[in-house]
């Protein structure tokens, strides 16, 4: 029989989950995660849980920037320069080109750094601790430790059933 080692807190409203993070947080009991389907940004901050995906994003902007650029500079400058009209072969012609591949190259690099950050590869097996919380459940896992007791068990149990969960269950990894 194996042990189980997660205390699951299952929630309707996403406020009671805020408020429950809280409560857990100011009586020094660590929240391992907080499973939703949409983003808590409250719970986030509550969690202190930063992330430097806008500053990666950012830097792939600018090298899909800099990327296009050269490379149109380089196509219609120096390899075959084409001047019709009297036009200048360097001219601001291919902003709108560098605008949409700036955002494509963003978009794209973005998303698998996402996916390889996350280990969301094709085949992966899914570990969710309720599967019910992609659909209308809000649901805060709590790990418990090796020296936790019964009594902080019951504490963590209390809290939780006060701040609104509608059921506190056990989980295995």
């Amino acid at each position: 029989m194996s042990k189980q080692n997660q205390i699951l807190g299952v929630f309707n409203d996403p406020d009671e989950v805020s408020e429950a993070v809280g409560k857990l947080l100011q009586n020094n009991i660590q929240v391992k995660d907080v499973y939703s389907p949409f983003p808590l940004e409250h719970v986030w901050e509550k969690l202190k849980l930063k992330t430097r995906i806008p500053y990666a994003t950012f830097l792939y902007g600018a090298f899909g920037t800099a990327g296009t650029f050269a490379f149109l500079y380089w196509t219609s400058v120096i390899n075959y320069p084409l001047i019709y009209g009297g036009k200048p072969t360097n001219s601001l012609s291919f902003i709108v080109l560098m605008f949409v591949l700036t955002i494509l190259s963003g978009v794209i690099f973005t998303l698998a750094t996402y996916l390889i950050r996350e280990k969301m590869w094709p085949g992966r097996e899914v570990n969710m601790p309720d599967s019910r919380s992609t659909d209308d459940k809000f649901v805060i896992v709590i790990e418990k430790d090796k020296n936790m007791d019964d009594e902080a068990v019951r504490k963590i149990d209390e809290l939780l059933k006060k701040s609104g969960a509608v059921e506190v269950n056990m989980s295995n990894v």
